[in-house]
């Protein structure tokens, strides 16, 4: 697993890097093949926060953790990666062993701020064709509410979102 620590206005030290590795190796008996983790911690409000974002085969698994300090931040974080990988084993195993799953890397996305006064950020990336099913399996490993995805049947771009009951919605365009 290649490992990417960076802090947001603030140094990482050598030792944190380590610990952060050793963590994260942990998770290598999940993965058969190469994964790349990015790691970001951050201080915000007195809270000390972690991001990993680990890309395995195209799936993203994604968790952020705010805490009094980064190792307890670190250590929910893991455990949080982890129970994703558990809930999601018997769809994951399928996935990863056909590699359907290929998003792009998450430094193709784009943060930018814009002049108007509605618009705060920008994202953009590219999408591959995959069912409904593929698609909410990938918005509940981001931990996102909505996740947009080009239908692989009709080529329609579409959004798949949670609903407010537990249950999941599909946003399909009108055909012309």
């Amino acid at each position: 697993m290649k490992i990417n620590v960076t802090g947001r206005q603030m140094n990482v030290y050598e030792d944190m890097k380590q610990l952060i590795e050793k963590k994260l190796k942990k998770l290598d008996k999940f993965f058969s093949g190469e994964c790349d983790a990015t790691v970001t911690l951050s201080c915000k409000h007195n809270e000390k926060n972690i991001e990993i974002m680990i890309s395995a085969a195209g799936t993203l698994f994604r968790s952020e953790v705010g805490a009094e300090s980064f190792r307890e931040a670190l250590d929910q974080a893991v455990a949080n990666i982890e129970r994703q990988i558990r809930k999601n084993k018997t769809r994951l195993a399928r996935r990863l062993r056909e590699g359907t799953f290929i998003l792009p890397p998450p430094d193709e996305f784009d943060d930018t701020v814009s002049d108007e006064e509605e618009i705060i950020r920008t994202k953009t990336y590219s999408t591959k064709p995959m069912s409904a099913e593929e698609a909410i399996l990938q918005m509940n490993l981001l931990g996102h509410q909505f996740f947009v995805f080009n239908d692989d049947q009709t080529g329609a771009t579409c959004v798949v979102y949670t609903r407010r009951d537990g249950a999941y919605g599909l946003i399909v365009p009108e055909k012309e």
